[in-house]
């Protein structure tokens, strides 16, 4: 059975490899002083026979699809044909970068690289071809959420091709039977919801829990940028430095969490709240499988990201299952219907050989509504351009919605692109791990997210800022 992995996935494992690797890309010129240089506006009258390379991770059932999608180019641009290599991650890519044999537009699943491509020039700062004769209106076409993951200090070095967007999942059937008939709104009702759904064994183990406030709880639920995005939580000041600690929401996401765990598993106690909560995570079954503690009934609420809909359906779930999106803080009722929103990105690298018949694949890629709606469908990721998101073509579940919905709220974001790459998100998850396990007491926190705030400003003066 073919299981789809998230996007985040594969950015996250890949950015240390690339980290080093990356910065020896030599930088070009740009008009508005940053890394990248800026690419001229292509020329469509010159309709020389053209082969233009194409790099994506994709393999198997995934790339059978995404090829599917070259006829349809060529049908509109006769001259170029398309050379697709699949199974190609980033680091591949950089190597071909700095080998001096690129291809002439590669795919990432590294969302969180793209400050790096854009600060080195490793990826061509896209702008001038965007406001050219044969551009694209990015407001026009594209939610505010996909510009801030595929840009750089004003550099758009990249285009959004799908994308994850995240909120929570329920187990309509263990809601009911608690007589829950509604989703949380705010952290307050998910509190209250979770005690009702929650269930001890006679030892007092948890053998169903009604939330899993735990930061480490599998790779793509409370992360960082999640969690971040639920608070309206800064990552980065006014001054470009940290603001882990001069930021108070960052601060109240811990103390909810540790308050979270006292209450629903602990009677109050936040030490035996985390001894409980430990044991049973260390029953959990594995994330991208059937036996996901979501998917086998083991707990009743969840955050996750829109690829679950497709376990839900390949492991024939037996319950109903419903989504919506995620709760906020009592005092934040705005953001509720927002979430994170990062994913698949497309661009040109430095060398590409043909860069003007790249941009042109480019740009049907990344616009091209029956193209997307064909990847959306069978890749089930959200679809990225307004258009898009809205055509009577999709032909995902109904409990995919909230994800169109989430993507295209103009809270919803990813974290802001550096020159670090997710430098700052690897030392929040060291401190958020360190908190789940009560290795910081209550009194030590700030000092904590203090310390945690001048390891990211060590980075970024490293590389010059973000």
């Amino acid at each position: 059975m073919k299981m789809l992995l998230p996007r985040k996935l594969a950015a996250v494992s890949l950015l240390a490899a690339v980290s080093l690797v990356i910065s020896g890309c030599t930088a070009g010129t740009d008009d508005s002083g940053g890394g990248a240089s800026v690419a001229p506006a292509p020329s469509i009258t010159d309709k020389t026979p053209v082969t233009v390379t194409m790099w994506s991770p994709w393999t198997g059932r995934e790339l059978k699809q995404f090829n599917q999608i070259f006829a349809g180019f060529t049908a509109k641009y006769p001259w170029i044909t398309v050379d697709s290599k699949g199974g190609i991650p980033d680091d591949k890519l950089i190597a071909g970068i700095n080998s001096g044999k690129p291809p002439d537009i590669a795919i990432s699943f590294g969302v969180d690289n793209i400050g790096k491509y854009c600060q080195t020039g490793a990826w061509q700062n896209l702008s001038s071809r965007i406001a050219g004769g044969d551009g694209i209106d990015l407001a026009k076409v594209f939610p505010p959420s996909a510009l801030t993951y595929t840009s750089y200090k004003g550099q758009q070095c990249a285009l959004p091709f799908l994308t994850d967007a995240f909120g929570i999942y329920m187990n309509d059937d263990q809601m009911k039977a608690a007589g829950i008939t509604a989703p949380p709104k705010t952290l307050t009702e998910l509190q209250d919801m979770a005690k009702k759904l929650t269930k001890f064994g006679p030892d007092g183990a948890i053998t169903t829990a009604g939330f899993v406030p735990w930061f480490t709880y599998y790779c793509c639920a409370m992360t960082g940028v999640n969690m971040g995005n639920m608070f309206g939580a800064k990552w980065y000041g006014d001054d470009g430095k940290s603001a882990f600690a001069s930021d108070p929401q960052w601060a109240n996401l811990f103390k909810w969490q540790r308050q979270f765990v006292a209450d629903v598993y602990g009677n109050g106690d936040a030490a035996a709240g985390t001894a409980k909560l430990k044991k049973f995570i260390a029953g959990s079954g594995d994330e991208f499988g059937c036996s996901q503690d979501f998917v086998r009934g083991r707990v009743a609420i969840t955050i996750d990201g829109e690829w679950r809909n497709a376990y839900m359906k390949d492991c024939s779930v037996k319950f109903g299952y419903s989504t919506a999106a995620w709760p906020v803080p009592d005092d934040l009722p705005d953001r509720y219907g927002s979430g994170s929103a990062g994913g698949t990105v497309v661009g040109i690298p430095k060398g590409a050989v043909h860069a003007d018949a790249a941009w042109l694949l480019l740009r049907f890629m990344t616009t091209d509504t029956a193209t997307i709606v064909h990847m959306a469908n069978n890749i089930n990721n959200v679809p990225t351009t307004y258009d898009s998101a809205k055509s009577p073509q999709l032909t995902l579940p109904e409990q995919f919605k909230p994800f169109l919905d989430i993507y295209a709220n103009p809270m919803s974001s990813w974290r802001p692109n550096t020159g670090i790459g997710d430098t700052d998100e690897s030392v929040l998850g060291k401190l958020m791990d360190r908190w789940d396990n009560m290795s910081v007491q209550d009194g030590d926190l700030q000092s904590e997210l203090q310390k945690a705030a001048d390891q990211v400003n060590t980075a970024l003066n490293e590389v010059s800022g973000p």
